[in-house]
């Protein structure tokens, strides 16, 4: 591994390559905070696929391009005269500096659970109005209920066992399954909404990251069916002409092969 001088070297080195791409380069001249948003955010989506693969040479690739945007919006701050990467990176160590007095100051902690719930309490004396906030509103809707979840969990607004946790899962079932029953669409899509938050509130209790769970069966099926149209190619066969009797032998075939 580099040692922290060759570090510090390497990172100087991109923020000298920065400078010049600002500079001479037409297309990152032109780019503003607006513009790279939506890049910045395909990048991080990159990044989280490359770490559910486990391809760290990947990872380790995608981690530079979430760098360099990084970088680019500090190199932004510093033409409007706002922050620049110094003040980018004072700000996060102040933050976590504040955030640990278990580690920079006298507080005193036995778990994980202490520092978590301490690291709210600090954002509310801080002036947030609630443990909410910090919620971005643009997260997708699992991801979003997982951190809501997780947040209020912080302050003490949690369940003890799991076992409350998944009888709450199964009276949302129920409930959904009345409305169902009953046809209103309207109620039916808000008790399936109670479903998957009931849902994921389990997943947290149990340690599974939902988002992460969700996206490995995704993956898990998209080689299945790929498998599947693979095999039906080879036979000259359209899937839409297919049986689903034929379809599910080649889908079982995926299974097994998969599974090796």
């Amino acid at each position: 591994m580099n040692s922290r001088e060759n570090q510090l070297k390497a990172f100087d080195r991109l923020l000298t390559i920065m400078d010049e791409l600002r500079e001479q380069c037409p297309w990152d001249r032109k780019q503003t905070m607006e513009s790279l948003r939506h890049l910045t955010i395909e990048e991080t989506y990159e990044l989280g696929d490359a770490i559910l693969d486990k391809n760290l040479d990947e990872v380790k690739k995608e981690l530079g391009d979430v760098l360099l945007h990084i970088v680019f919006y500090a190199k932004i701050g510093s033409e409007t005269k706002h922050f620049d990467i110094a003040d980018v990176c004072n700000s996060i160590c102040d933050k976590l500096v504040d955030r640990h007095p278990h580690i920079y100051g006298d507080a005193v902690v036995k778990n994980e659970e202490d520092v978590k719930r301490n690291w709210e309490k600090l954002k509310l004396k801080e002036g947030k109005t609630s443990v909410l906030e910090g919620v971005p509103k643009s997260l997708p809707a699992l991801v979003k209920a997982n951190r809501i979840q997780d947040k209020v969990a912080g302050v003490g607004f949690d369940w003890e066992a799991p076992n409350q946790v998944w009888e709450k899962v199964e009276e949302e079932l129920n409930e959904f399954k009345e409305e169902i029953k009953n046809g209103n669409k309207e109620a039916m899509e808000a008790e399936f909404g109670d479903v998957l938050f009931s849902l994921v509130n389990y997943a947290r209790f149990i340690k599974i990251n939902p988002e992460n769970a969700l996206e490995r069966t995704n993956k898990k099926f998209s080689k299945r069916f790929q498998y599947l149209e693979a095999k039906a190619k080879t036979l000259n066969k359209d899937l839409k002409d297919m049986t689903l009797a034929e379809m599910d032998v080649f889908w079982e075939e995926a299974k097994l092969s998969q599974n090796k």
